[in-house]
């Protein structure tokens, strides 16, 4: 709710403090007392674009600061506020400062801001219905969510957007898969192919590593078995050596064991080395006449393993697991038709819950959509709109637009003359039309739609007598839940109002100034006389303003 607004060196106000009510208030004063003025200050606190016209004359800058009330836990602007990081309390200050050049600056809360956060968190905290500026309701894009909110379709639309999601998850996961599978249909020769190859390759782990050391030994083969012809043949003589040296030593062990036993003992071990040594210089020869396959035969293996290892882009010990991978590629591909007809399947149910869904909501929709016209052109004929036709038209979108709001677009027409077709409610409604339609909506859907504090400027343009009484009655019904603010000069409409507030503009020598009285019940009763009376305040029009303040009570 607003509570405050200050504003300081906007167009003819220098300084201007008024405090609201709940309620409806009225603000009255004489055409072009500067009722205008202080709408246009206001909204430049909630955002509006800032003209630097608005700026008083002489003054460097202007400002406007408005406060208000956030008692409702659940208000939208506490979680706007919480989005921006800013401080969340029940009192919201907004400051809009206009420069002489044009530019301004704003203030939440005394911490500076962007105009458009600032605009956001003006359109959750009022709504202006001006001659052809309404708001909010003439915007096609809030019909859906009014008819909604006024049919009661909570669970209906919750239970819509959970099958939209599980729709969207599930021919999400149906798309995955298909493409999946395409991709892989498009790579099945290649991995047959490559399947092929590699188990005819039949590559262990480590080959590469042995056959590289087994050409290598093919290579030198010769050179190592002369090698070791020769060396077998020193060997063998040192052995027959030895074996001829022990025998002469044993021969002659008698003559003195104590000399000859520790050579013996040594020459027993030289022959028992030189005996290991040739035994081992045979094992080589034997490995090197064993040694299978020929030189070529090792070099052919070791060249396919690094060609295969080169064309797939791995290590040729990483043929073997580049092997079970293709093998478990193929082996998807032949599962992954199960899986898509399954996910299809899927795909199906859910198609079927969220028709299903949506045609409950639909069907709701249209009996809400039949309660509402019938109410709102309840509302018509005191509003001298006996004539209008209100409907709500609920358009069927093709199937491939439907989605988590509905199957249909719903839309608020008018057609304010016999024979006129239907339209959409700015095209074809005047501006004092289309605000006492906003009106009739307004009571329709009050304690439904909108922001806390609503705003009429003169509403009751064009119309008087038991027209303005009906626009009053409706007005001061709204302000029964909600904080109304209505700039009027009807005074069967000031007569409703729960307060009063009179714009004067004094005129000096050298400057205009605007000042805001709060009327207690005597002055309430002058004003309405001069409403009714004009310029010269007669003893009948006193009479008649007390006769409609006794009526509205």
């Amino acid at each position: 709710m607003l509570e405050h607004l200050a504003i300081r060196d906007i167009v003819l106000i220098d300084r201007l403090e008024l405090g609201f009510e709940p309620g409806l208030s009225a603000l009255t004063g004489e055409t072009g007392a500067g009722k205008s003025i202080i709408l246009d200050a206001l909204s430049l606190a909630l955002g509006a674009r800032g003209d630097r016209g608005l700026v008083r004359t002489g003054a460097g800058q202007g400002s406007v600061t408005a406060v208000f009330s956030l008692n409702d836990p659940a208000h939208p602007a506490r979680a706007r506020l919480a989005e921006q990081g800013l401080e969340v309390t029940d009192e919201l200050v907004l400051r809009r400062v206009l420069g002489a050049d044009g530019r301004s600056r704003a203030f939440v809360n005394d911490q500076p801001v962007g105009t458009t956060l600032l605009r956001e968190l003006g359109e959750a905290l009022v709504e202006i219905h001006g001659q052809m500026e309404q708001q909010g309701l003439l915007a096609t894009t809030t019909h859906r969510a009014l008819l909604d909110a006024f049919g009661g379709h909570a669970e209906l639309t919750d239970a819509l957007r959970a099958a939209h999601d599980a729709r969207e998850a599930a021919q999400a996961t149906a798309a995955t898969l298909r493409a999946d599978l395409e991709r892989a249909a498009r790579e099945l020769d290649y991995l047959r192919h490559r399947e092929r190859e590699l188990a005819d390759l039949a590559a262990d782990p480590g080959e590469e590593e042995e056959l590289a050391r087994r050409r290598a030994r093919l290579q030198q083969k010769g050179r190592l078995g002369e090698t070791l012809a020769e060396a077998l043949t020193a060997v063998g003589g040192a052995v027959e050596r030895l074996a001829a040296a022990q025998r002469r030593i044993g021969r002659a062990g008698t003559l003195d064991s104590a000399l000859l036993d520790p050579v013996a003992a040594a020459v027993e071990r030289a022959a028992v080395e030189a005996a290991e040594a040739e035994a081992a210089i045979e094992a080589a020869a034997r490995t090197l006449d064993d040694d299978g396959g020929s030189l070529e035969a090792v070099e052919e293996r070791l060249f396919a393993l690094r060609a295969a290892a080169r064309k797939h882009r791995v290590a040729c010990d990483e043929l073997p697991t580049l092997l079970e991978q293709t093998r478990a590629e193929l082996a998807a591909i032949d599962t992954a038709s199960d899986r898509l007809r399954a996910a299809e399947s899927a795909v199906a149910a859910a198609e079927a819950a969220y028709g299903a869904a949506a045609a409950r909501l639909s069907a709701a929709r249209a009996a809400a959509a039949l309660r509402l016209a019938d109410a709102v052109m309840g509302e018509l004929p005191p509003l001298r709109l006996e004539k209008a036709r209100f409907r709500v038209m609920l358009e069927p979108l093709p199937p491939e637009e439907a989605g988590p709001h509905g199957a249909e677009r719903v839309q608020f027409e008018i057609a304010t003359n016999p024979g006129q077709p239907f339209g959409a409610l700015a095209r074809l409604a005047s501006g004092g039309e289309l605000s006492r339609l906003m009106l009739a909506l307004k009571v329709v859907l009050a304690g439904i739609d909108g922001p806390p504090t609503l705003i009429f400027d003169e509403v009751d343009a064009g119309i008087g007598g038991a027209t303005a009484d009906a626009v009053g009655e409706r007005l001061a019904r709204l302000g029964e839940g909600r904080q109304v603010l209505v700039v009027t000069h009807a005074p069967q409409v000031a007569a409703r109002a729960r307060h009063h507030l009179r714009v004067v503009k004094t005129d000096g020598e050298r400057t205009t100034r605007i000042a805001v009285d709060r009327l207690d019940s005597a002055g309430r009763r002058e004003e309405i006389a001069r409403m009714l009376a004009g310029a010269a305040i007669t003893p009948a029009a006193r009479e008649a303003a007390r006769s409609l303040i006794r009526a509205a009570r």
